[in-house]
């Protein structure tokens, strides 16, 4: 592979003035330059990016770091993401974790010593100190529908409003044994979700059904097993909150295969999916913003990464509110 040595050898200059040439220095005499250009053709140099951005001290690259794309409301944010990153100039870079703190960890270490100014995550909640390490080290970092440390940007969801209107929602359609497929408390989305859920259900004088189990919680088996866990322990059950779409589908999947229609059990999940509503029973959902929360995540952490590092930006926390989009579930 040819150098700059090489190039400055066949070109009869000095390897300094190759390097000033060709990042198009004005200070190259035009016909030095244009032999300079000649001989790194006639030999085939590509300059060393790697090497260029560690000198510049820049990349352009962001680092996303989710749980899950498929059927997935992150596969709707990244397109968000995407749009932004690329109007601005920076390229992504994408780590799906699948909820694994191991795996988490390895990304992170993969991302904070690889091709990336900032990261975007949603994080475990298992690797907080890395993370914090990590910014520390003055790699821009953006907590992204997961908020586990104040002290870090974030942009999430109204997760308690969306539990409680969700109640409240079912409530007025005639419901009053509503349960939920709980999740993992330590983890913002869901511990807000239920806080909204208590909340509703005890200003409206009702019991509590909650279900939750040892699978992975973004999945459909989670779903399926928690719903046939409340159908069991409450025969009036007559509505399922699901945190997720991937959970309502498991849920529906089980009353589909008890015979059991929308008009005795009401299905609503609290984070919509675009394939929620191309269902052949579509769901009803709380709709989050997707893409926008994902244009302003890049937006933020891309202003973090070229704000000068002694004018630091404070943390900022953005909070995007949901919409109620009914379809047949309910």
């Amino acid at each position: 592979m040819a150098t700059l040595k090489d190039v400055a050898r066949l070109a009869c200059v000095d390897v300094s003035t190759v390097s000033r040439a060709l990042n198009n220095n004005s200070y190259v005499h035009p016909d030095t330059k244009e032999k300079i250009y000649a001989a790194a053709k006639e030999l085939g140099y590509h300059p060393n990016v790697v090497a260029k951005a560690l000198r510049q001290g820049k990349r352009h690259t962001i680092g996303v770091v989710v749980p899950r794309l498929h059927l997935a409301i992150f596969s709707e944010i990244l397109q968000g993401i995407e749009e932004e990153a690329r109007g601005r100039g920076y390229a992504t870079l994408i780590c799906v974790t699948e909820d694994d703190a191991k795996t988490e960890k390895e990304c992170l270490n993969r991302l904070r010593n690889g091709f990336v100014d900032g990261i975007i995550i949603a994080p475990t909640g298992k690797n907080g100190h890395l993370i914090r390490d990590i910014k520390a080290s003055g790699i821009a970092v953006v907590q992204l529908v997961r908020r586990q440390d104040h002290s870090i940007s974030s942009i999430v969801a109204d997760y308690e409003t969306c539990g409680y209107e969700a109640v409240t929602y079912l409530y007025e359609k005639g419901c009053r044994e509503i349960g939920l497929i709980a999740g993992a408390q330590h983890l913002e989305p869901y511990k807000g979700r239920y806080t909204g859920y208590r909340k509703a259900i005890k200003k409206l004088g009702l019991e509590e059904n909650l279900s939750e189990c040892n699978l992975p919680v973004n999945s459909f088996e989670y779903g399926y097993e928690c719903a046939n866990q409340l159908l069991a322990d409450n025969y009036a059950l007559d509505a399922i909150i699901a945190c997720v779409d991937i959970q309502g589908l498991g849920a529906r999947r089980v009353l589909k295969e008890k015979g059991i229609g929308c008009d005795q059990i009401k299905v609503i999940s609290l984070t919509g999916h675009v394939v929620g509503g191309m269902l052949r029973t579509s769901m009803t959902s709380m709709e989050m913003p997707a893409n926008e929360m994902g244009m302003k995540a890049a937006a933020m952490v891309i202003e973090e990464i070229e704000t000068p590092f002694d004018r630091k930006l404070s943390p900022r926390h953005l909070v995007f509110s949901a919409s109620l989009v009914e379809r047949e579930s309910t």
